[in-house]
């Protein structure tokens, strides 16, 4: 561990006064940003605005330094949720964000609560919001970029900022990602860690600064400690000043946190403590003055502007780093060091006591800087330094509807994902030269093993391959920069997080990637949040799940899903196709392939299984033109795969499932009752057909009339190897009767047919289910 020292460098004393005025106005502009949205703009319904203003105070110091000394337009910043403001107020005075802006706060097409990239209007380089996942961006980001560019220097065009509070440590998902071994070598990384010891409700009894730097500095991470200012730094120099200093070390997070709301009458009463030396420390106090002493309690490293200066000028770039930034929460403000002031708001009395100590105005809180002043010119200088070319425009490559290949046999559609992806190497070489896999050490059980032995594993160095001689090896592990495979090891997170930056790079570097990431549907759930965040944020990915459901018979109720087709329903900025055929798996893949990198693209999950189907079932139609009629109801949400004279009942059956619906149309048959049998391949995808026919958005509804026509509306039976609310509003379409079958509880384990007879979807049920509603 490196502890950061105020060493003197070229920054003048000047230069400093004027960044000290800068950083006055950031504060004020935070907290009035903050304090209009709550106190000043009408709020009829009388519901809580919220906002930060003491989360956004301890960053004050630490972004005023960031942006006004250090920050190239090549490097990118993740802000930490509830400093939003700041990065608003700094952007309003780099000339950025127009005054009109600072008071939409939290309002309908305002300022968002927490910086997000798609809407806010200023420049925000990563969405942030949800604990932890903004800071873990920048090292997703940071691979992307490497990526993405190929160059012999890995891509390091620029660092990558992560600014966080203390808890966001306390994710795990942080301490995977740093974890990854492709993380040591990230020197484009810096996180600096706001260090203020308070969470939502308290103070933080033990924040174990010292474990949480050997753990950083294990991974292989630079690490420099910001604990104390220039003031604190000279009392300790003092005699008396080695035992104040010992002191403060070994106290208790929320002792010291006490002595913020002090006096300097309480201070030395207090601060000396009933050690030995506590003499000694009372002789220092009495030399000093009650401002300074108050003061000085308070003047932490992540506060002190020049120190910030050096510990950003001392960044190792041939490694990751991070700064721990001593501070206080609500720095500067009244309600500074209150272990409950996260979501308190200051007073209008308290607002004209902080302007008074800024140089603001309460009456009129968004007033600049004098034009000729050396703040207004430095705003500017830093402004026109920090301004970006846009990203140039570059468009993904084509993608083929149709690469002809019509599948025999017996096939699955985990099996059909790595045959397509082949295939796209010789249709469309172009289009697979775009396309880069992920995957969390299931490559070879997830049927991706011929894709990454065609295509090689992506290293920024090329690496040995020791076992490339040896004739029992299957899955070659051929490390280089041209690879188009990574791999994360077991973390469902890392892999979509990664992945919504690849996804983003069309937008943040004019490089469209086709980025999949492959992962057991099990674990779908785990990762959603992230990938969420991702989608949000822009990044266009396509997320696999497989092997899926309770068709996993064998592996029991852990390792079965339930919830996940619905995802296709319920999951903004993504559209979801579970093929029951290989063909039908090649057609939804690159339809989903199509629709990224582009600015009215968009995401997909494929939800695939391991269950073997023989692909005679799937009837493909020799004729072309109706073949090509069948790949546009398949990406459109559903096929009629049999139709019966007569129909008087249909069976709507989705993935695994297509197999016992046909069966049981089959023996249906026998028992002199017809039934249609409809494959539905996106539930999301007609379940948006339906709602535009009412009326509520555009999405094309020609799919519900070739493949629901009102003259064959019959009685419903819907199957599928998951939750049946999925299909369940089928019926609403010509509202008839319906069975919903599905899964519903926890599986067993057990042969195939035990299973699906265990959760009623197998034939029989559906039979049974389809006589309930026809006798």
């Amino acid at each position: 561990m490196t502890t950061a020292s105020a060493a003197p460098r070229r920054t003048t004393a000047v230069a400093l006064d004027v960044l000290h005025e800068i950083e006055d106005r950031v504060l004020w502009l935070s907290s009035a940003i903050v304090h209009h949205a709550n106190r000043v703009r009408p709020n009829p319904s009388g519901l809580k605005v919220g906002g930060h203003q003491a989360s956004s105070a301890s960053m004050v110091s630490i972004m005023t330094t960031l942006w006004f000394r250090h920050l190239r337009p090549e490097d990118r910043v993740s802000v930490k949720p509830h400093a939003s403001p700041v990065l608003h107020a700094i952007n309003h005075l780099l000339g950025e964000l127009d005054a009109s802006h600072l008071t939409t706060l939290r309002a309908f097409g305002g300022l968002q609560s927490y910086p997000s990239r798609s809407k806010d209007p200023d420049t925000v380089d990563y969405s942030t919001g949800s604990v932890g996942i903004g800071a873990t961006a920048t090292i997703w980001g940071a691979l992307a970029r490497r990526y993405a560019d190929r160059s012999a220097d890995g891509g390091f065009k620029g660092r990558q900022y992560a600014l966080m509070g203390d808890a966001e440590l306390d994710e795990g998902a942080v301490w995977e990602a740093v974890l990854d071994p492709q993380v040591a070598d990230l020197g484009e990384l810096v996180w600096i860690v706001d260090l203020n010891r308070q969470s939502l409700d308290r103070v933080v009894p033990n924040i174990a600064a010292g474990r949480l730097h050997a753990m950083f500095a294990a991974a292989g991470w630079q690490v420099l400690t910001l604990k104390y200012g220039a003031l604190l730094e000279e009392l300790f120099e003092r005699p008396g000043g080695a035992a104040l200093r010992a002191r403060i070390d070994e106290m208790a997070n929320p002792e010291y946190q006490r002595l913020l709301r002090c006096s300097a009458g309480q201070l030395r009463a207090r601060l000396p403590g009933p050690g030995a030396e506590a003499p000694m420390i009372s002789a220092l106090l009495a030399e000093t003055d009650d401002d300074t002493l108050v003061k000085a309690v308070r003047n932490l490293g992540g506060h002190d502007l020049f120190a910030l200066d050096v510990a950003l000028s001392e960044v190792d770039d041939h490694r990751p780093t991070v700064i721990f930034a001593y501070t206080v929460k609500g720095h500067g403000l009244p309600t500074q060091g209150h272990p409950q002031n996260h979501s308190s708001l200051l007073t209008d009395d308290q607002m004209r006591q902080l302007a008074g100590e800024v140089g603001a105005d309460l009456n009129a809180p968004w007033q600049g800087f004098p034009a000729d002043s050396a703040a207004a010119r430095m705003c500017v200088e830093t402004g026109t330094r920090l301004l970006r070319n846009p990203p140039p425009e570059a468009a993904p490559p084509a993608i083929p509807t149709d690469i002809g290949r019509t599948p025999t046999g017996v096939a699955t559609t985990q099996a059909a994902l790595g045959r397509t992806l082949l295939d796209l190497t010789r249709s469309a070489p172009e289009a697979a030269r775009r396309v880069v896999t992920v995957s969390p050490d299931v490559s070879s059980s997830t049927n991706l093993g011929g894709w990454v032995n065609k295509v090689g594993v992506w290293s920024p160095t090329e690496r040995v391959d020791w076992f490339a001689d040896d004739a029992e090896t299957i899955l070659h592990w051929r490390e280089r920069p041209s690879g188009q495979h990574m791999e994360l090891g077991i973390a469902e997170t890392n892999l979509v997080g990664l992945l919504g930056e690849l996804g983003a790079t069309w937008s943040r570097w004019g490089e469209p990637l086709l980025p999949i990431g492959v992962m057991y549907d099990p674990f779908v759930n785990r990762a959603l949040e992230p990938w969420s965040y991702g989608m949000y944020a822009g990044g266009q990915s396509i997320l696999v799940g497989t092997p899926s459901g309770v068709t996993l018979a064998p592996e029991g109720g852990a390792h079965q899903s339930i919830t996940t087709p619905s995802l296709g329903i319920e999951q903004p900025g993504c559209t979801t196709w579970e093929p029951a055929f290989a063909l039908d798996t090649e057609w939804t893949l690159l339809a989903a392939l199509s629709r990224l990198g582009k600015a009215d693209g968009g995401s997909a999950y494929l939800r695939l299984s391991t269950r073997p189907v023989d692909q005679a079932l799937a009837r493909i139609p020799s004729d072309p033109a109706a073949r090509e009629r069948r790949r546009r109801q398949v990406v459109a949400g559903a096929y009629p795969l049999r139709r019966q004279d007569g129909a008087k009942v249909t069976i709507a059956a989705m993935g695994a499932m297509v197999t016992e619906a046909l069966g049981a149309a089959d023996r249906l048959q026998n028992l002199g009752i017809p039934a249609d049998v409809i494959c539905v391949t996106s539930p999301g995808l007609l379940y948006k057909a339906l709602d535009a026919r009412a009326g509520h958005g555009d999405a094309p509804d020609w799919i519900l009339d070739q493949v629901f026509p009102a003259e064959r509306a019959t009685p419903l039976v819907t199957v599928l190897d998951g939750h049946p609310h999925t299909l369940a509003f089928l019926a609403t379409i010509h509202r008839v009767q319906a069975r919903r079958l599905g899964v519903t509880r926890f599986g067993q384990s057990g042969s195939l047919d035990e299973v699906y007879r265990y959760h009623s979807i197998d034939t029989d049920s559906i039979v049974g289910a389809a006589l309930d509603l026809t006798q």
